[in-house]
């Protein structure tokens, strides 16, 4: 899609009301930080940037600082890196007044030019991408989350200290209308204020607990389907606090219930057609979508940090439940990782369900779409039989590691992860995971108190 002409987003934005202009960036846990600026601040940001502190890339989701990171961190003195702004993203948001909002992204300025910070997620994705268009494919793909919904505020869930929080409905109803109508007020604001802010819904569920909700985001190109992703987190935040609702993307809440998952559908185009399909080929598969899958299922553990990137990710991890554990394939078989949707020319493709909903979307997406490339630049051959029934054909496939720091040392150690994200985005991001590692061995628990606080 060409980039919009710079004088003519400038003038869109002068023609809006107001005098401010909302910029945002994604961190290093997929959380949106940003700020709002002048509109005589916006356009001088058009052409030169704007300072944004690295401390986004420097501290956890908390705000606090990480004390073994290497190119952002305390000892780097937190200074302003410089945020391209890509008009490309322009929206309006619904519910804040209509202001002008877009998307940037770190830059460094080295030899003269702008280089890729490379510790930026949405850069990490853009990296893969090129990576695709050398091979000559376009990747395309769309989102789905699941969350849990709470009648809590801020102040109400930092009363509670963080237990026992009030689910917007009781019971086990998925796919229920009548739940749905029950919020139907909040159903409706995320359906139609969605599609206005440019992240259109493509369907909207209960799921089955108590008051979790599933949404599809309608398929793109990948980069705008990871910022479809960010901004639908975000945004459903947002709104949801306008109805005294709290909505969370932890992959597992409770373990009563099912976790929240954040599948990846994904599928290669040449710019016009689908390249997955093949009527003759094998499950309708063409043998350029084998070699994507083969990609997957051989090398997507590898970078299991960017999509499990929580000590919590790892608790949604349970055999009988809804999330796959092991690195498996399957024909439309939801309790494999890797399901092949063999459907009409135009809807041929891949759901990868191994990712939680507690993603930062960019690095999910960046490490679905590497692992599939490599799986074809490497020419790999579709070894692995798919499951049949619940995981039948599975039983000698080792399960995945179970806990945040088994994966992490997995990837810092991955070849495949240097070469497709760059060592200071492997170094950087290992670190920041054994970070978060750190602070859940340090941490006493409730599980712990009622465990051992009488009895030993």
């Amino acid at each position: 899609m060409p980039a919009p002409a710079a004088a003519d987003v400038i003038a869109a934005v002068r023609q809006s009301p107001g005098n401010r202009v909302k910029v945002a960036v994604s961190d290093i846990d997929g959380i949106l930080r940003g700020k709002y600026i002048h509109k005589e601040k916006f356009e001088s940001a058009v052409e030169g940037g704007f300072g944004f502190c690295d401390v986004v890339y420097g501290w956890d989701c908390h705000d606090q600082c990480y004390d073994n990171t290497k190119l952002t961190g305390w000892h780097k003195g937190f200074p302003d890196a410089t945020a391209r702004i890509d008009l490309g993203t322009h929206r309006r948001v619904p519910w804040d007044d209509n202001v002008d909002f877009f998307l940037g992204e770190f830059v460094v300025r080295q030899n003269g030019r702008d280089e890729p910070f490379p510790l930026d997620g949405r850069q990490v994705l853009k990296r893969v991408l090129k990576r695709a268009e050398k091979l000559g494919v376009v990747p395309m793909c769309g989102l789905e989350f699941e969350w849990f919904n709470f009648l809590e505020t801020p102040q109400t869930w930092a009363d509670k200290q963080g237990i026992g929080p009030t689910p917007l409905t009781p019971g086990m109803f998925g796919y229920s209308l009548l739940r749905a109508h029950h919020s139907r007020e909040y159903f409706k604001a995320l359906s139609e204020e969605m599609a206005a802010f440019g992240v259109p819904i493509e369907g909207l569920h209960t799921e089955t607990g108590p008051g979790v909700y599933e949404a599809a985001i309608l398929f793109s190109e990948a980069l705008e389907a990871a910022d479809r992703g960010l901004l639908f987190k975000a945004a459903t935040k947002e709104i949801g606090a306008r109805f005294g609702i709290m909505p969370s993307f932890m992959a597992k809440w409770s373990q009563q219930y099912p976790g929240c998952s954040g599948h990846c559908h994904q599928s290669l185009s040449d710019g016009k057609k689908n390249l997955f399909h093949d009527a003759k080929g094998r499950h309708g598969m063409s043998k350029l979508f084998e070699r994507y899958l083969a990609g997957q299922v051989t090398t997507l553990l590898q970078f299991a940090p960017m999509f499990w990137p929580t000590i919590n990710s790892y608790k949604r991890l349970v055999d009988g439940f809804w999330a796959p554990v092991k690195p498996t394939w399957g024909v439309d078989n939801r309790t494999a990782s890797f399901r092949v949707i063999a459907g009409s020319p135009k809807s041929t493709r891949l759901e990868t369900r191994c990712p939680g909903s507690d993603v930062n979307p960019y690095l999910a997406v960046a490490a679905c779409i590497a692992a599939g490339l490599d799986g074809i630049e490497q020419n790999r051959a579709l070894a692995a039989k798919p499951i049949e029934g619940t995981n039948v054909g599975a039983e000698d496939i080792p399960r995945a590691p179970r806990t945040l720091i088994e994966t992490t040392r997995i990837f810092r150690q991955s070849e495949r992860a240097r070469d497709w994200f760059g060592d200071d985005f492997v170094d950087h991001f290992a670190a920041t995971r054994e970070w978060e590692w750190r602070q859940w061995q340090d941490a006493v628990t409730d599980w712990e108190r009622k465990r051992y606080f009488e009895i030993i």
